[in-house]
């Protein structure tokens, strides 16, 4: 490093570290093999699947420690084990031992007899506040069905950044708000040169969010642990590039517990085969989920029902027949195929109206968008209701 001021020393000389300083390059790579090392030699074990999480298994119980940089979430069935751990944290770095988890990374965590309920209320409330519609009146949905957003429409913003700032905002309150992510992705396509038509779309998810901004995720405490899930595709739906979008969610028991809304890397020259694609990503989101199951202990040994709405990317992946209409579909997306075989996935036939990955594939209507988002197994800590389960 180069010599502080007030240190006399030879010209052109710099300092050798000894150790790594806080603020450097090297300083989170250097904290994270640190503790991890402290871990790992106390009979931790690191998951493959998420290098964040540390699991311990014993005769005692079971214990999970999950690391956002100097930040620790511990816990487990073993409290012997989470206090000696605890112990030996604060005789290796001298930890701050807030209590029971109330506030993680902005997101809040409230428990009751019924489950835990994870929700951003106050970064929501915090984001109205700052963009200036504290008071702004509520609205049914996040996007409107009727409209196309395409890169063309409106005029240039004169600044970028307020644009580019709401938005990023945006993107961390979709951490527990699953009904927002597609409106919020579409978005986030034309942050390069975003217009006054974009900003508004912005402004009507800040008024969608104004409806209910203590809603979230819910995770009751009687669950029967079974994993469910749900990919779908609108094919062409991008008016720039025709590429499709491919959406997929996964639930354990009634609770969400995964999503995606993403538009697709290539173009899809039919229906089928964007959600052949759509299956692909989720069959390979399926994987990760077993394997994060495995690693907290669980065997789950029974095939996982993904429900898709198209009979024709159901067939492709049941009949391992070549085809020339689709030949030309990418050899790893044939992992449908391969993941039936050996009775991972389960592919069952729903319909278009009950498909709930419908919700993060194109803006819906007021009355079928509040009909799936029922379905999603949200809760409003604030103004507590009747769930729909997943049938």
């Amino acid at each position: 490093m180069k010599v502080p001021q007030g240190l006399e020393a030879p010209p052109n000389t710099v300092c050798k570290l000894k150790k790594s300083l806080y603020g450097l390059k090297q300083a989170s790579r250097q904290w994270n093999n640190k503790l991890k090392s402290v871990l790992l030699e106390n009979g931790y074990h690191q998951s493959k699947s998420d290098h964040s999480l540390f699991t311990k298994s014993q005769a005692s119980g079971f214990t999970a420690l999950l690391i956002y940089v100097d930040d620790v979430v511990l816990a487990g069935n073993d409290l012997v084990e989470i206090d000696s751990i605890k112990a030996l944290l604060n005789a290796c770095f001298k930890i701050k031992d807030i209590g029971d988890l109330k506030f993680f990374l902005g997101m809040e965590v409230a428990r009751s007899k019924q489950g835990v309920a994870l929700y951003q209320r106050k970064y929501a409330l915090d984001l109205l506040r700052k963009a200036g519609f504290e008071d702004c009146k509520p609205i049914s949905t996040p996007m409107d069905y009727n409209g196309k957003l395409t890169k063309d429409v409106g005029s240039s913003l004169p600044d970028n950044a307020e644009y580019r700032k709401l938005i990023g905002k945006l993107l961390y309150l979709t951490n527990t708000r699953p009904d927002i992510s597609f409106a919020v992705g579409k978005l986030s396509q034309f942050l390069d040169k975003p217009t006054d038509f974009h900003l508004r779309a912005a402004h009507r998810i800040l008024r969608y969010i104004k409806s209910a901004p203590a809603k979230g995720l819910f995770f009751p405490s009687q669950s029967d642990l079974r994993v469910t899930g749900f990919s779908d595709s609108d094919w062409a739906a991008c008016s720039d590039s025709r590429r499709s979008i491919t959406a997929y969610c996964f639930y354990i028991g009634n609770s969400i517990v995964s999503w995606k809304s993403k538009k697709q890397t290539t173009v899809a020259s039919s229906s089928a085969e964007a959600e052949y694609r759509a299956l692909a990503s989720a069959t390979c989101e399926t994987i990760w989920i077993k394997k994060i199951f495995s690693d907290i202990g669980l065997d789950y040994t029974e095939p996982i029902n993904l429900y898709c709405d198209s009979q024709a990317a159901i067939h492709i992946a049941t009949n391992p027949v070549f085809h020339e209409r689709t030949k030309h579909i990418e050899v790893d997306c044939h992992v449908v195929r391969d993941k039936i075989l050996e009775k991972l996935i389960h592919l069952m036939p729903i319909s278009t109206h009950e498909q709930i990955a419908d919700l993060l594939t194109k803006p819906l209507a007021p009355g079928t968008f509040s009909t799936l988002v029922g379905k999603l197994g949200l809760q409003d800590i604030c103004c507590p209701n009747l769930r729909e389960g997943v049938t």
